[in-house]
């Protein structure tokens, strides 16, 4: 199998996604890629000789300043001005994994050939992503409006030698790292520093990291709630596929069967039951889930028209002669589909966390709190509260940001989407949702020990197993924080 992934006119998808980020694949540009930006730029650079009129960003100032003129020996300078002064970001760093996915996304965008950058620019954004060079990059100051401006300047102020990055874990200056590899600063010309600034790249890269790690805690979700239906000793009947035809929603019908799937061949769900019904935490599984499902893959696909996308601004077209200067920056898409996943992510933890307090609420012959000495031992009490604690979390942090709007560029852009805080709340809702999961995990592993000698399915039994080589059965109270770092631990190593 080739080391090497060529960026080319082919989208990405999260299958090659998953494969470039898992297998530590080197990225390069394909000869075609290549060609496509060599011709933007030698279009720009005649073009740039011969007009008269005044194009916004390439020779004029930027959002209000776009009347004032620039003469062509400053252009250079205005880019490199651009990058500095843009670079207000603040607060916490971003994580290393989504920086390198905003590399390589503001690659692939550029190499289509509509950006009118230098070659060697595209190339060395390459070159930061294949030697795990990372650029320092804050959390706060993007509007998700102009593109992802604070962000993107710190991304690549250390092309030109400016600004910080990581390397093998160490913090230095970005000309350290230059002398080291030995490359030259970036020069960077007309309409360059616009197309690194201008785009959606913060925003989409949270939005693939968050994707990429709830695809999975979706199928998660579907394995604890079924080993908590089991411990609960629910009804099978709620997941026939009669009733799902007639309401014939994706997801709902998709859930319904990983269930008859999951418990195939169980004792406990199979045996007579003396209740006639389960409460909607378990009988409304198909539907809550697979909502959340039909969710997930509707943001999967305004990610996937995204990271496939030409967002600077302005936009080159050789072909046509064309210089547009318009709106493809705007987050508006990715703003309403992060509100969106937050909440359906939201919901998968509300329900898993109902779930959790059926099982410790003394019912249908489990013992309160899931100890067989309760009063003396406060068993998994706590660890419900903690549960609940996290779910009010994300139902305050689910307040839609795509509704905000705050004018900026003395009001030249008056209108923003608010996508980069809608971004880094949702990698919060997601980590959340993790945790409720294995809370709920710990409660069903441990509450599905009172249902022995009955077995449950041979899938639900050796996905316990798995986990009860990391956390054992609680005979008496322990430190339950421990537990339930391995509970995490556990769920973001298993393969499913």
């Amino acid at each position: 199998m080739s080391k090497t992934h060529y960026i080319s006119n082919e989208n990405l998808n999260f299958t090659t996604l998953q494969n470039i980020v898992n297998q530590k694949l080197e990225v390069k540009l394909s000869e075609q890629a290549k060609q496509d930006i060599l011709k933007c730029r030698n279009y720009l650079d005649k073009k740039i000789e011969n007009i008269k009129d005044p194009i916004y960003g390439i020779t004029t100032g930027f959002g209000a300043l776009h009347n004032i003129s620039i003469s062509k020996d400053e252009l250079s300078q205005l880019q490199t001005n651009l990058v500095m002064s843009h670079a207000s970001g603040t607060g916490e760093e971003v994580n290393s994994e989504i920086i390198k996915l905003m590399l390589l996304f503001k690659a692939h965008a550029l190499s289509f050939g509509y950006s009118g950058v230098q070659l060697e620019t595209v190339e060395r954004i390459l070159d930061f992503y294949n030697n795990d060079i990372i650029p320092i990059v804050y959390q706060l100051g993007s509007l998700g409006a102009s593109g992802d401006l604070a962000p993107l300047a710190h991304l690549f102020l250390p092309l030109l030698g400016l600004g910080e990055v990581r390397y093998k874990g160490e913090k230095m200056d970005a000309k350290e790292i230059l002398i080291k590899f030995n490359w030259k600063p970036i020069i960077l010309q007309s309409k360059e520093g616009l197309a690194l600034l201008n785009g959606t790249q913060f925003m989409s890269s949270h939005g693939v990291y968050a994707l990429l790690k709830t695809f999975k805690l979706s199928k998660l979700a579907d394995i604890i709630a079924a080993i908590s239906l089991e411990a609960y000793d629910g009804r099978i009947e709620p997941f026939f596929d009669q009733i799902h035809q007639i309401r014939a929603h994706k997801g709902q019908i998709e859930t319904a069967e990983n269930f008859r799937n999951m418990l195939n061949g169980s004792q406990i769900i199979s045996r007579k039951k003396e209740h006639v019904q389960d409460p909607y935490s378990f009988r409304c599984i198909p539907q809550v889930h697979g909502a959340s499902k039909d969710t997930i893959n509707y943001v999967a696909s305004v990610l996937q028209t995204e990271i496939n996308s030409v967002t600077d601004n302005p936009t080159v077209f050789p072909d046509e002669d064309l210089i547009i200067s318009g709106g493809n920056f705007h987050g508006q898409p990715l703003a309403l589909a992060f509100d969106f996943l937050s909440i359906a992510v939201a919901e998968l933890g509300s329900i898993s966390e109902r779930r959790v307090y059926r099982l410790i609420s003394g019912n249908r012959n489990l013992p309160e709190f899931l100890v067989s000495k309760p009063g003396l031992n406060s068993g998994f009490m706590i660890p419900q509260y903690a549960a609940a604690s996290i779910v009010s979390q994300n139902k305050q942090l689910c307040t839609p940001t795509s509704v905000d709007s705050i004018p900026s560029s003395n009001e030249q852009e008056d209108h923003v989407s608010m996508g980069g805080n809608g971004a880094t709340k949702l990698i919060k809702v997601v980590d959340n949702l993790e945790r409720i999961l294995a809370i709920e995990l710990l409660n069903a592993a441990q509450a599905i020990e009172f249902r022995k000698p009955l077995k449950t399915s041979e899938y639900l039994q050796n996905f316990i197993s798995e986990f009860r080589k990391n956390v054992s059965f609680m005979e008496n109270d322990q430190i339950m924080y421990k537990a339930i770092k391995k509970a995490v631990l556990f769920l973001q190593k298993v393969e499913i």
